[in-house]
């Protein structure tokens, strides 16, 4: 049952950040720069995240505990920029769901090589040709979604 909650949250995550880019067009198009309309949205989602903070405890933000992770952790921020500013740019250029279905792809191939490399402490899960069955049926999907 647990397993099924989980699932159908990132469902619903998903749907959500499918609103996400042509949220953001509209926000370019008002603007006029798809980097000040990335600002915008990280600001609104770091003032969200700072009331989320607020309203389920701080934890241990502490220079200590922040001093304990590696420094390159903290590209991920830079990642989640370039995921908006990416669909600000690439989205109306491809609609939403080639942009999706490539992203997927990608996210895929990324979670593919981190797995078979055990990286950032994951558990190794080698690349079988299973695997690589379903990563070529998503560029499968990719290619008719742009045929289509």
């Amino acid at each position: 049952m647990t397993a099924l909650y989980y699932m159908s949250a990132a469902i619903v995550v998903g749907v959500l950040v499918a609103l996400q880019p042509p949220l953001n067009a509209i926000l370019t198009r008002a603007v006029g720069n798809p980097f000040g309309a990335t600002a915008i949205s990280i600001s609104v989602a770091l003032t969200f995240a700072l009331l989320l903070l607020t309203l389920t405890g701080r934890g241990d933000m502490s220079r200590a505990a922040l001093s304990t992770v590696p420094w390159w952790v903290y590209f991920a921020g830079i990642i989640g920029a370039i995921y908006v500013a990416a669909g600000v740019v690439i989205a109306p250029a491809t609609g939403g769901l080639l942009f999706f279905v490539c992203v997927v792809a990608g996210q895929l191939l990324g979670a593919m090589i981190i797995d078979h490399l055990g990286a950032f402490g994951l558990d190794v899960r080698a690349v079988t040709p299973l695997r690589l069955g379903g990563f070529a049926l998503v560029m499968a999907g990719a290619l008719m979604v742009l045929r289509g």
